[in-house]
């Protein structure tokens, strides 16, 4: 399993990234078989390199201003995961004929871009809450041009030939409940085997972006059957 973590909304939350994956996520994937790799992608934690995924999602009293490109987003983060997957099937180690993608926010778009590129041994993937030009202080619950995402993601949809699962919660304060149906449905016409789940509100926070972290409850069942369904 390729895990790609998401992008905080502050350099700040960037530069002292130090998990890429929650030690309690990867648990899960090791509980359950899986070799983990988690690669900190240029520009966040220690990373060497420049941060260059800026969409150009910038808001200012409320107001999203510019014209973001979440595509250009996608695929410079992809390249992270890409470049990953050329390390992982020159190891000895994985079965390089079966490769889980997984990825929270950002990460989700990422994982969905790369997935749509069709890479050799890559199974299927798995999208938590992904999605692009949230801000959850200054517009809580819309996200920047959200149109613009549900064009990238119906072009992903035309070319992507493996399963996917998308996972979101109703109180999710970078997209709200809306913007991620509209992405899912504007994907699924391209004809993939796909399946979205809108989970309730996760109980204890009133932010549904932390889907990933703290409910479990919620998504465990649906990535188990998931799995099974891909073979594992």
């Amino acid at each position: 399993m390729i895990f790609s973590h998401g992008r905080g909304p502050e350099i700040s939350d960037r530069l002292n990234l130090k998990y890429p994956v929650l030690v309690g996520h990867g648990n899960f994937w090791l509980r359950n078989g899986f070799a983990v790799v988690a690669p900190v992608r240029p520009g966040y934690g220690e990373s060497e390199g420049m941060d260059h995924e800026d969409a150009g999602s910038n808001w200012r009293r409320g107001r999203c201003t510019g014209e973001p490109d979440f595509l250009y987003l996608a695929n410079v983060a992809g390249e992270a995961v890409l470049a990953t997957l050329d390390w992982v099937r020159a190891q000895p180690w994985p079965n390089k004929e079966k490769i889980l993608l997984v990825g929270v926010s950002v990460g989700g778009l990422t994982s969905a871009g790369v997935a749509a590129k069709g890479p050799p041994g890559v199974i299927g993937y798995i999208n938590f809450s992904g999605g692009a030009g949230g801000s959850p202080r200054e517009s809580p619950g819309k996200s920047c041009k959200p149109e613009n995402l549900t064009k990238v993601f119906a072009e992903f949809g035309k070319t992507t030939r493996v399963p996917s699962l998308w996972l979101y919660a109703e109180n999710d304060l970078y997209w709200g409940p809306d913007a991620p149906k509209e992405w899912h449905n504007a994907f699924s016409a391209g004809g993939s085997k796909t399946k979205f789940v809108m989970t309730q509100a996760v109980p204890g926070t009133d932010d549904g972006h932390r889907l990933l972290a703290v409910g479990s409850s919620l998504w465990s069942p649906h990535v188990n059957a998931f799995v099974k369904e891909l073979g594992f």
